[in-house]
């Protein structure tokens, strides 16, 4: 068995809301309302699915929010995105530096979201 592609991750959050307008207003991804309540960001092909912690089926109760690491790729230069997260009132907590991506060397940036998931944003090299 060989996978070939993400198809999304999941976060949990503590206001689903809060999270939705934080990622659509930072890093510019689509909401969507995939059903009344349960709510996703899009952006390219991706997707991330955003599980209100108080509301977390059995087989996700353990999940926290503040638990995710996840690294985005973007075209636009880091000290674009730098200027952007300064501007929106965000903490760059490390970078740019350069380090190992899926598909060779990135130079990244890391802040984090409104439940301390850690958000790294990343130009190819």
């Amino acid at each position: 068995m060989k996978m070939r592609a993400l198809d999304h991750i999941v976060l949990c959050v503590n206001d689903v809301d809060a999270t939705r307008r934080f990622y659509e207003r930072m890093l510019h991804m689509e909401p969507q309302e995939e059903r009344p309540g349960k709510w996703s960001l899009h952006f390219g092909t991706n997707k991330i699915s955003l599980q209100d912690a108080a509301a977390a089926p059995g087989i996700a109760r353990d999940t926290v929010p503040g638990s995710g690491n996840f690294c985005l790729l973007t075209d636009t230069p880091l000290d674009e995105v730098i200027l952007h997260l300064k501007r929106q009132g965000i903490e760059v907590i490390d970078g740019p530096g350069e380090r190992a991506g899926a598909m060779g060397k990135i130079l990244s940036v890391y802040f984090r979201d409104p439940d301390g998931n850690l958000v790294e944003v990343s130009n190819q090299l």
